[in-house]
C-alpha cells in the first residue's frame, strides 16, 4: 500500500501521557508518509490549536481529537471524539473539567498510599517533570522507574501501579453512552478505542447497538496490540453494526512506548486514508449545538 495514501487517527501528545509536543507531530508525520493524523490527548483539549498551527503549511492533515475516559459495566472504556470544531472547544473543556477533577483526585489517593507503603514520590515533582495538563498513572510510572523502584514502566503498571495491589483506585468514570451523545451533539465523530482492551467479544456485542443508538459512529478495527483474531472479530463487528472503520498507532512517543511507532505501530498495521475520508464526510450530517 501507497504510504502517501495511509492515516494514523489514534496519536497523543505530552498534553496528556505523550512524550512529543503537539506542534512537532506533524513533522513526525511526514517523515513517516502518512498523510492525516488524529491528535486525541487524554481528557484534554489544550495541545490542539498548536498542533492545527504546525500543519497548515504541511501536506498532512491534523484532525483535532480527544480521547474520553468513559465507563460501561465497570469497564474503563476510550472513546475518541474527531474533528472537534473550534468553536466548540470551550463547551467540551468544561464538560470533561469533572472527568479531570476526579482523575486529580484518584492520583492524590495514588500518592497518598505510595508513600504510606514506603514509596516516597512527590505528586507536585512530577506534575513538573510532565508539563502535561492531565496526569495519569505513566506518569506515576515514569517516577517509580527514575526512584529505582522499578526497572520499568511496564513494571511498574504489572506491580505498584495495577488494581490488584491495592494502590491504585480508578477514578469515577462518566458513562460512555452519554459521552458518544454528547460528542456528536457537538458535531464531532465518536469513535470506539481499540475495543478489546477492557472489553470481551460477549461485552462488545451487548455494547455497540446501544452506543449506536446514542450516536457512535465508528471503531477501530487497526490497532498495534490486536491479535489476528481480535482484528477479524473488530471488521466483522464494525459490519454487522454498520459503523465505520477507524485505526490508528495509539503513538505516544519513543520515550513512552518505544515498540509504538507512529503510522505503523509494531511495523504491522497500515490505515488506509479512506477511513479518513469516511469518518470525515459524517461531519456533513449533523450540527453541533
Amino acid at each position: 500500500m501507497n504510504k502517501k495514501l495511509l492515516c494514523d487517527l489514534h496519536i497523543h501528545s505530552n498534553c496528556s501521557d505523550g512524550d512529543d509536543r503537539p506542534e512537532d507531530l506533524i513533522k513526525l508525520a511526514e517523515n513517516a508518509g502518512l498523510k492525516a493524523i488524529a491528535l486525541c490527548d487524554h481528557n484534554t483539549l489544550s495541545g490542539l490549536d498548536n498542533f492545527l498551527k504546525s500543519a497548515e503549511n504541511s501536506s498532512v492533515i491534523a484532525v483535532p481529537g480527544v480521547e474520553v475516559t468513559t465507563g460501561y459495566n465497570n469497564k474503563e472504556v476510550h472513546i475518541l471524539g474527531l474533528f472537534i470544531k473550534k468553536e466548540v472547544y470551550g463547551k467540551l473543556t468544561k464538560y470533561l473539567e469533572p472527568i479531570n477533577n476526579r482523575k486529580e483526585k484518584s492520583n492524590l489517593e495514588l500518592t497518598k498510599k505510595l508513600n504510606e507503603n514506603g514509596y516516597k514520590i512527590n505528586y507536585e515533582e512530577i506534575k513538573q517533570k510532565a508539563d502535561a495538563k492531565t496526569l495519569n498513572r505513566k506518569h506515576f510510572a515514569v517516577e517509580l522507574k527514575e526512584k529505582g523502584y522499578v526497572s520499568s514502566v511496564n513494571e511498574a503498571f504489572k506491580t505498584l501501579l495495577s488494581e490488584d495491589k491495592g494502590f491504585y483506585v480508578p477514578a469515577e468514570k462518566t458513562p460512555s453512552f452519554e459521552v458518544i451523545s454528547y460528542l456528536k451533539s457537538l458535531g464531532a465523530v465518536p469513535v470506539l478505542a481499540h475495543p478489546f482492551h477492557t472489553l470481551s467479544y460477549e461485552e462488545l456485542q451487548e455494547f455497540l447497538p446501544v452506543a449506536k443508538e446514542y450516536g457512535l459512529i465508528g471503531m477501530e478495527t487497526i490497532y498495534p496490540l490486536f491479535t489476528a483474531e481480535e482484528t477479524t472479530m473488530a471488521n466483522e463487528s464494525a459490519e454487522r453494526f454498520g459503523l465505520l472503520k477507524s485505526g490508528g498507532s495509539d503513538y505516544h512517543g519513543q520515550k513512552t512506548k518505544p515498540q509504538i511507532k507512529m503510522g505503523t505501530g509494531k511495523e504491522n498495521i497500515a490505515v488506509p486514508f479512506e477511513f479518513y475520508e469516511n469518518l470525515k464526510e459524517q461531519t456533513r450530517f449533523f450540527h453541533s449545538i
